[in-house]
């Protein structure tokens, strides 16, 4: 009889295996928005990290979480590492790729709770006076990514992240278009100062006597 168990668990083993091993290498994450606020206002949410605080769905997740920024300020080559609870994990990003109010790409690399290399892309385009934001993520999955892809499914459970994201950038973007909306109308509301009035000249001394 026990042996029978023994050879029915190894078979199960065996089909897993195979299962596993001829699931699909590759994954692709995408979610889209449209936000009222112009590209390059949106653009300045993803390419400074120091903002990704302001929208980002996983800031909040663990309050103790410990950041460190790299690089310049802000695109090509800024970087990001963080290392938090179960909830965050510990990982790195760095930005690759970073065209004004067109285009930013990111390498990311979690390494707790398991280590796993993306890319995510964010792409943004002029539509009906506001912006078409698109974020996408891509990667390979290993033998144990393909295992894990086997019971949860990553489109609908990091594209549920995305989208919160994204509804937090849409109010962040849009607060920001309005203030710099009021800036402007103040700005023009306001008239010029008078001109100085010109230099007289001094008049000329009497003769003395």
């Amino acid at each position: 009889m026990l042996r029978k168990v023994l050879i029915v668990l190894g078979v199960v083993v065996v089909v897993l295996v195979v299962v596993i091993a001829t699931r699909p290498s590759n994954y692709r994450v995408e979610r889209s928005t449209r936000i009222a606020a112009p590209p390059d206002v949106v653009f300045g949410l993803v390419n400074d990290f120091h903002a990704w605080d302001r929208w980002s769905p996983w800031a909040k997740l663990d309050p103790g979480m410990k950041s460190t920024f790299g690089g310049p300020p802000a695109g090509q080559g800024a970087t990001y590492a963080w290392s938090g609870n179960d909830k965050v994990g510990e990982g790195n990003m760095r930005i690759t790729e970073s065209k004004p109010a067109q285009r930013v790409g990111i390498r990311l690399e979690f390494l707790k709770p398991m280590h796993g290399v993306a890319q995510n892309d964010f792409t943004f385009k002029p539509e009906g006076g506001g912006t078409q934001v698109n974020w996408a993520m891509s990667g390979t999955n290993d033998f144990v990514g393909k295992a894990f892809a086997l019971f949860a499914d990553m489109d609908a459970m990091i594209g549920k992240d995305f989208e919160k994201g994204l509804a937090s950038m849409r109010t962040e973007a849009e607060a920001e278009a309005k203030r710099r909306a009021a800036a402007a109308t103040m700005t023009s509301a306001t008239p010029p100062p008078a001109p100085a009035p010109a230099p007289t000249s001094p008049e000329p001394a009497a003769p003395a006597k």
